[in-house]
């Protein structure tokens, strides 16, 4: 949530720490800061409350020149968004520090801090790790001893930067449970939370291992493991561009990356299915003889990806008779869960960097009957895919945008492709109908591109809802998790309260809800389940409802009073969940831009939620 960047090197650093944290704006944050070491060797730190934009004002007119600095977007979790809780945080003129993440017993370590005469100068848990800092270095003696020794009493998930005035020449970073990578230059040396922060400087990237320590000094670096062992880590090439998080002609992120989806899902298909049939037999380290052997799968995540889980749900049950369960994962890592034997897990998250998600990973290894962990993950390198017994990525390119789009329907996709596989292993689905839905998912690309030029009428529909303040959403089946997806979306972006509900569910209390001042979008695809459907409209309808109903081209719902219909290309069922969430994306950003709100960073949201 909060971004981390730090720099070393022959020429003045403030230009990349600033171009750094304009490149993690996305990620969702309320403040911004940075510190530097001045010719004397002392802290100079300037910090703002806002946009990355209002810090470099103010470093303009104040300019800060070191080869040595570090700095910091925030996204408050302890104390309000001021310029006093922004990072970087000091103690004594001789420690600063930047920090993702949450210090669980900040409480109790600043008591007994402030017993010992250490100030306080905001209201952050981050500030305890400054003055633990100060206190633990002066009592051991030794520098690194003194670090990790202060490490040592905090208790959380962390990633930490540390400036400090009596090692001039030394930049010491840490990570337990939040990411932090290395971008090595010539002679250079860069730290991050992101990779998007260190494109414009290098593509040559170090991704840290849990309880590494980073220890950049006289012009080298050196990795420590938790044991304080000296090691070495693989060194990626990023395949990140400058202009692959660039927006390019659109005008927001969001809106390039709903249009982006097309090609990201060619690209999460590619060489993974024939013009007839899959190519995968099974995934990585999870082969075809387990996933036959498979007796149950859970599928854990959090927001946008648990919808995707819920969806595939109806696949792998369909598919493979195999009993599955979704779960949203701050529920799963604080509850006794009954695993049955033989039971596969299934991981999803955009970032791999997600809070919950990983604890639930970690809380997965002391289960026995889990004969496998699968993540689904769109960042190769991430710690969800390190953790994970076997990855499946769905390479759909840096998504910038808070609401997830392209991420949530590569998901779609990869979780298709599993479950496909699974029912090919267990022979629980024949050629011919594997071939149908490979077949349809191989069209997917073209159709949703049709879709796309549907953009202009869904833009003339949104203006139906710019001055509503609330809204339901309806699905039957597979339809339902696509329901709440819609319904997320447009409550993310444009702050409208939205639910989302199975159709069926109508007359046990969201009808209560119905006036003509609730529109209600109902998501119609000509299915099994379609004349069911049929009569929940007709209860909207004749309560007085304000009905918009996505239907494919080819169903027979008449356009009448109080009735709008939104008619999208004919899809085949198996792939139907994936094509009618385009149109609810493209309303719930145009509703968005209507309404004047911040598209691509709505407010007190992150991009990737990496505290719990």
């Amino acid at each position: 949530m909060c971004g981390i960047i730090a720099a070393y090197a022959q020429r003045n650093v403030t230009p990349i720490l600033l171009e750094g944290l304009h490149r993690m704006e996305y990620r969702g944050y309320d403040s911004a800061g940075v510190a530097v070491l001045d010719d004397d060797n002392q802290i100079q730190r300037q910090r703002a409350l806002g946009k990355v934009a209002v810090l470099g004002e103010m470093l303009a007119k104040t300019p800060l020149e070191s080869g040595i600095g570090i700095a910091h977007t925030r996204w408050a979790t302890h104390g309000e968004p001021s310029e006093r809780n922004a990072h970087p945080h000091n103690s004594r003129n001789q420690f600063s520090v930047v920090h993702n993440g949450i210090i669980e017993n900040h409480d109790a370590l600043r008591v007994t801090l402030q017993g010992e005469g250490y100030e306080f100068d905001s209201q952050t848990d981050t500030e305890v790790i400054a003055h633990l800092l100060h206190r633990e270095v002066s009592k051991a003696g030794d520098y690194l001893t003194g670090i990790r020794n202060a490490i040592g009493h905090l208790h959380g998930a962390y990633a930490i930067a540390i400036l400090n005035t009596e090692q001039p020449d030394r930049l010491v970073a840490f990570r337990k449970g939040s990411p932090l990578l290395v971008g090595l230059g010539v002679g250079e040396y860069f730290l991050a939370s992101d990779t998007a922060a260190l494109i414009p400087v290098t593509q040559e990237i170090i991704y840290l291992e849990d309880g590494d320590l980073v220890d950049v000094h006289a012009g080298e670096m050196q990795i420590e493991d938790s044991e304080g062992n000296a090691v070495k880590r693989a060194v990626k090439t990023s395949t990140l561009s400058v202009n692959s998080v660039d927006k390019g002609p659109y005008k927001h992120y969001m809106l390039k990356e709903i249009y982006e989806q097309p090609n990201a899902i060619r690209a999460t298909l590619q060489d993974r299915i024939s013009d007839t049939d899959l190519l995968l037999n099974g995934i990585g380290a999870i082969d075809t003889n387990l996933l036959a052997r498979a007796k149950a799968i859970h599928i854990v995540a959090c927001g946008t990806s648990y919808h995707a889980g819920m969806t595939a749900k109806y696949w792998f049950e369909e598919y493979t008779r195999t009993p599955c369960s979704v779960e949203i994962a701050s529920e799963y890592r604080y509850r006794t869960v009954a695993v049955p034997e033989q039971t596969l897990y299934i991981t999803l998250s955009q970032s791999g960097e997600t809070a919950d998600s990983l604890a639930a990973l970690e809380e997965v290894k002391k289960h026995e009957n889990y004969l496998g962990t699968l993540a689904i993950c769109n960042v190769p390198e991430s710690t969800l895919t390190r953790e994970a017994d076997a990855t499946l990525l769905t390479h759909a390119g840096p998504e910038i945008g808070v609401a997830s789009t392209k991420a949530f329907t590569t998901q779609l996709v990869a979780l298709q492709l599993v479950a496909l596989t699974m029912a090919k292993a267990k022979g629980t689905l024949g050629q011919k109908e594997r071939a149908e839905i490979v077949l349809a998912l191989q069209k997917s690309p073209v159709t949703m591109e049709r879709l796309l030029m549907l953009d202009r009428t869904i833009e003339h529909l949104a203006e139906q809802f710019v001055e509503k303040d609330h809204a339901i959403f309806l699905g039957r089946g597979p339809m339902f998790p696509i329901a709440l997806e819609g319904a997320l979306k447009l409550k993310e972006i444009s702050y409208i309260h939205a639910e989302g509900y199975p159709a069926g569910e109508l007359k046990h209390g969201p009808l209560a809800l119905v006036d003509n001042e609730v529109p209600v979008i109902a998501i119609a695809p000509n299915d099994n389940l379609l004349e069911k459907l049929k009569s929940n409209l007709e209860e909207v309808r004749t309560r007085g409802g304000q009905l918009f109903v996505i239907t494919e081209e080819d169903t027979d719902i008449p356009p009448t009073d109080g009735l709008t219909l939104v008619k999208i290309p004919g899809c085949p069922e198996a792939i139907a969940p994936l094509l009618l969430t385009v149109p609810l994306q493209l309303l719930s950003y145009h509703v968005a831009v209507m309404r004047g709100t911040d598209v691509d960073q709505p407010r007190n949201l992150a991009k990737s939620v990496t505290v719990e």
